[in-house]
């Protein structure tokens, strides 16, 4: 895996688990139970208050020393100094994206359960293939199913894969035995006070200790 990108937890914001009170303190609860990339997820809130937001987001990563992605967004990213950007199929150009950020920008493609697309995404350069929804997902109700074969499938690719929709630490094994090198989390992490926050982060990073060859919690 490269551009920082390394195995384990992916923690995705939300406007209704992580409203603009709460916002901080939840990623660095997160962070602190051992997130590997942090994606700002806003769509619906005013540009002034989307700005600030990721501008607070992109200080605590850079703390940490983790990737901070801003979700369908690339200008956003570029005004924060983001890491990169997450585009989903109906998005924009990867592209565009990746003429604006640069060529050290992480730029991640939403794939769903499409080996088309993904192959799609894979020669417009995206840095990691993301697949899903494996599980019922609040977040993400429309979303096609998706089965874990295709992350093993997905292999074949060489990019990092992520798997995204319902994921929590009580059915994430199966996603990470069969490929994904991410998990991509919100409604199975962010919620309720900062120590749950932290402590169900850990449990993911305990899953991929446990399951993921390349996994290593750094010192």
């Amino acid at each position: 895996m490269s551009k920082g990108l390394r195995p384990g937890l992916y923690a995705i914001t939300d406007s209704v688990l992580t409203p603009p009170e709460t916002l901080i303190e939840s990623v660095e609860a997160a962070l602190r139970g051992g997130a590997v990339m942090v994606q700002y997820r806003e769509k619906h809130a005013p540009m002034a208050v989307r700005l600030a937001q990721a501008n607070d987001l992109q200080a605590v990563c850079r703390n940490a020393g983790v990737p901070l992605l801003i979700n369908d967004d690339p200008d956003l990213a570029k005004r924060v100094g983001a890491a990169g950007v997450h585009m989903g199929q109906t998005d924009g150009s990867l592209a565009a994206a990746r003429a604006l950020l640069g060529e050290e920008a992480i730029i991640g493609i939403t794939c769903h359960a499409d080996l088309a697309l993904a192959r799609a995404g894979l020669e417009a350069g995206a840095d990691y293939l993301a697949f899903g929804r494996f599980y019922t997902s609040s977040t993400k109700p429309g979303a096609p199913a998706a089965a874990p074969s295709v992350l093993t499938e997905a292999k074949s690719f060489g990019r990092p894969l992520t798997a995204i929709g319902g994921v929590t630490a009580e059915n994430a094994e199966p996603l990470i035995r069969a490929g994904a090198d991410m998990l991509a989390v919100v409604g199975g992490l962010f919620g309720g006070t900062a120590d749950e926050i932290e402590l169900r982060a850990k449990a993911f990073e305990r899953l991929f200790a446990s399951h993921h060859p390349l996994f290593s919690i750094p010192e």
